[in-house]
């Protein structure tokens, strides 16, 4: 049983955590000043291939992935020197996540306080709108577009001290199936740990990005591809509002896939593609011959060169890419930068690949101007921007809900969830 705590959350590290298809990934930081961070420590569970918990952005199996968010928070915890970890802020993406508009209003018949309970009230019925009259499906996570006191419009959160009669708020809601939302809560409660706050993973990127290459991204919006292991995915933002969030279920994972059919292992088929492999055969510098060993079924060895491995990589990413390509194209004019980010994305030559495809300015999105400059070279790679970006809305969630207790699911509550599954199993 999970040891109570007296404290408040405000007061333990910030740590967000990352359900990664290729890994489970938790990271805690501190803040040293306003949008800089020091990480303390970071930790992470790789999946196996063929044992996976957690697929495509999605829970396959709640109780592995219980045991695995309770181990990396458990040597997290050790690594920092903490007696526990009971909460987490979460970033959450996946197959099947879609966006839509919605809109709240509130009549305080007088000019009042535009209280934090008061836009928590009015968020809280947005979600309770799109999940009545859907009740398959569960919001996700509801990002705010802009605000209207009394007839006047504002692009940031109203402020504590700000006075309104008529209160208008309005919010992009990414929702999914509601079967995603059941299996996080369980995974959750079988760790024994809580979620503090979840945000949409085009959120954390987004922040990032903005935060460390000016407000000119929010003022002229931009495209973000987001390259996972299973996830591939394409994310709009203009004017204040996310247009487009367009989800292929495929990715580098899957290039590792095609890789190991040619009759490799699929370890190293990881390590052609990473070492030696190129988004395109006209990325290749030098063809080099490479001998490479054969999977133990087929035994001997394959011989291909740099080339042919660029060709086959490059078919595959055509088949990921093709449906994003054609709505980055149907953007164009609108939005002027293209960033792109995720694991994935660090393959040879990514970026010259999708800057032929394209008329926007594709770069990659960064995060290091939010970490202290003795940071690890390490985590700087694209692959940690969603948690860092998870980092820094935490401490904005924190700074708006002071002292709010930590929650951890009791006892009974894991007794119960255990007991469901016995007879779900039965």
């Amino acid at each position: 049983m999970a040891r109570k705590q007296n404290k408040t959350a405000d007061t333990l590290p910030l740590v967000a955590l990352d359900l990664g298809s290729g890994s489970i990934r938790a990271m805690a930081a501190r803040r040293l000043a306003p949008d800089l961070f020091e990480i303390l420590g970071v930790e992470e569970r790789a999946q196996k291939n063929g044992a996976m918990c957690v697929e495509q952005g999605i829970i396959s199996q709640s109780s592995g992935a219980g045991f695995a968010i309770a181990e990396v928070l458990k040597l997290l915890a050790n690594r920092i020197g903490v007696n526990e970890l009971p909460t987490a802020f979460l970033s959450l993406g996946g197959q099947s996540m879609q966006i839509v508009a919605v809109h709240s209003k509130r009549d305080q018949a007088r000019r009042r306080e535009v209280t934090q309970a008061l836009l928590d009230e009015m968020e809280a019925e947005c979600k309770q709108k799109i999940e009545h009259r859907n009740p398959e499906v569960a919001v996700l996570g509801l990002v705010p577009s802009y605000f209207t006191l009394d007839g006047v419009e504002q692009d940031e959160l109203p402020r504590p001290e700000q006075r309104a009669a008529i209160v208008e708020a309005n919010y992009i809601a990414f929702y999914g199936r509601k079967a995603i939302d059941t299996q996080l809560q369980k995974a959750f409660s079988q760790a024994g740990r809580s979620i503090e706050h979840a945000f949409v993973r085009p959120e954390t990127l987004l922040s990032a990005f903005a935060t460390c290459d000016g407000n000119h991204v929010l003022a002229n919006g931009c495209a973000v591809l987001d390259m996972g292991a299973q996830t591939t995915t394409l994310t709009v933002y203009k004017g204040g509002q996310y247009l487009v969030n367009k989800v292929v279920p495929k990715g580098g994972y899957h290039i590792t896939r095609m890789l190991e059919q040619q009759g490799v292992s699929f370890q190293t088929a990881e390590t052609l593609k990473c070492r030696f492999g190129c988004a395109s055969p006209a990325q290749v510098e030098k063809n080099v011959r490479l001998r490479i060993p054969a999977s133990p079924e087929m035994g001997g060895e394959i011989v291909a060169t740099t080339e042919q491995l660029a060709e086959a990589i490059d078919i595959k990413l055509r088949e990921i890419l093709a449906p994003l390509i054609d709505e980055i194209k149907k953007v164009e004019g609108r939005v002027p930068t293209l960033y792109i980010t995720g694991g994935a994305s660090m393959l040879t030559g990514m970026a010259e690949y999708l800057q032929q495809q394209t008329s926007l300015r594709v770069q990659y999105g960064a995060h290091n101007l939010l970490l202290h400059s003795n940071t690890e070279e390490k985590y700087l790679s694209p692959a940690y921007t969603s948690l860092i970006g998870t980092i820094l809305l935490g401490q904005d969630y924190r700074d708006s809900h002071k002292n709010q207790p930590v929650r951890q699911p009791n006892f009974f509550d894991r007794l119960k969830e255990g007991t469901l599954d016995i007879f779900i199993d039965q």
